[in-house]
């Protein structure tokens, strides 16, 4: 049986949802990670999405975005954006999905500019709710793809604090809760040492070697002392994801896979 990195990577922040928790669920891979984790191990996690959408269960459809109308049909509560933002704030929210288009050794998420601020080289689509999930979720799960260019030293603008410049950082700027607790990319997974904060490689995706890891990584990365290799799903977490995405338009399984071990 094979699979693609983007499965394995549906699966690996599947595993991340614990049991009644709530979770803010971001755009596309992690809709399909909260459906994996509700139909497997965590049947009392409850879903926030942003567009002000709260559901107990996942969609019997496939979401494209998170308004299209399966979302709604069936849902426990369709509110505003803000009605959301308020029990947020209140600390009510045990895990936020995003992504970004930079993110640097802090866990630190840029999703605004490019280059300098004045005279940007790229304009990105900016904040959207990014900036609240990381300021106020307990914890915060970052998904992007592993390149040089977007795991930096320190990225070009904070849209979505991490942990800032390490170490306590996160408290003396009066977020006392939260901050990058996993980075999970098509090569690896990376989490925050216990004291720096500074992101380590954590486990390493099967047929993946830590030279390559290294290699894809814009700072001296660190290497966990309880470092191993990403356990691949397993049939039964297949299955489920198969049964959310059946054509594969998320997970891209018309591409090659890897075996199974």
């Amino acid at each position: 049986m094979e699979y693609t990195t983007e499965e394995l990577m549906v699966v690996a922040a599947a595993r991340e949802i614990q049991n009644h928790e709530v979770v803010f669920v971001g755009m596309r891979l992690p809709m399909l990670a909260f459906g994996v984790a509700k139909k497997l191990h965590a049947p009392n996690a409850v879903g926030f999405f942003e567009c002000g959408i709260v559901r107990d269960e996942p969609s019997e459809e496939l979401l494209y975005t998170m308004g299209d109308p399966p979302n709604i049909a069936g849902a426990s509560w369709c509110t505003s954006t803000n009605h959301l933002m308020f029990l947020m704030q209140q600390g009510l929210i045990d895990i936020g999905f995003i992504g970004g288009a930079q993110i640097d050794k802090y866990g630190n998420v840029n999703t605004s500019y490019l280059g300098d601020i004045n005279q940007p080289t790229v304009k990105l689509p900016g904040s959207g709710g990014a900036a609240d999930i990381a300021c106020l979720s307990k914890r915060l799960l970052v998904i992007m793809s592993h390149e040089k260019r977007r795991l930096v030293d320190k990225v070009d603008y904070i849209t979505s604090p991490g942990f800032g410049s390490g170490q306590n950082w996160r408290k003396h700027s009066g977020l006392p809760r939260g901050g990058t607790s996993s980075l999970i990319t098509n090569l690896a997974i990376l989490k925050p040492d216990d004291e720096t904060k500074e992101l380590h490689i954590q486990s390493i995706h099967p047929g993946v070697s830590e030279d390559k890891v290294k290699d894809h990584t814009g700072w001296d990365i660190q290497i966990s002392p309880n470092v191993s290799s990403t356990p691949p799903p397993t049939k039964e977490e297949l299955d489920v994801l198969r049964s959310i995405d059946p054509r594969g338009f998320w997970t891209k399984r018309k591409q090659t896979g890897v075996k199974l071990q």
